[in-house]
């Protein structure tokens, strides 16, 4: 009852489901709660929604899967992309799984290589001189000086 009332305000975006739910929905095999939870969660939620897909290993879950490999968070996205090898879908997923990951590892050598290039790189930064600060300096310059 309290994992229905849970889901109930997951619904109206009041809560997010907790990893104990979660894990209660993979056990009971309630494969609609765990998709709508990999679609409108936060990123943790959605990572344990599609790890608990994959525990769950129905082959209906796969388009929910597959919407979820491009997510923004590299963790969910991997998270989909082991749940789909797990599932053993079709040779077209498996392609589309693979082709995915080179994206990432070429995507992570770009990023690695830009690095090391622009390591040791000197970066020109221009002061400009505000106007309050030289008047400041003036002002304190002055107080320096001995009155007369």
């Amino acid at each position: 009852m309290l994992h229905q009332i849970i889901f109930f305000l997951f619904k109206l975006r009041l809560i997010q489901p907790s990893e104990k739910t979660i894990i209660l929905w993979e056990q009971t095999e309630q494969v609609d709660k765990l998709e709508y939870a990999l679609k409108h969660g936060n990123y943790k939620t959605r990572k344990l929604a599609a790890e608990a897909l994959e525990h769950v290993g129905k082959p209906s879950s796969i388009p929910a899967l597959l919407n979820c490999i491009y997510d923004k968070v590299h963790n969910v996205s991997l998270a989909c992309l082991n749940a789909l090898e797990r599932i053993n879908p079709s040779e077209e997923i498996v392609k589309n799984v693979i082709r995915k990951r080179f994206i990432w590892d070429k995507e992570t050598r770009e990023k690695d290589t830009k690095y090391q290039e622009n390591r040791n790189k000197k970066h020109k930064i221009y002061r400009w001189e505000r106007a309050s600060k030289k008047s400041f300096d003036r002002v304190k310059e002055q107080l320096k000086r001995p009155m007369r």
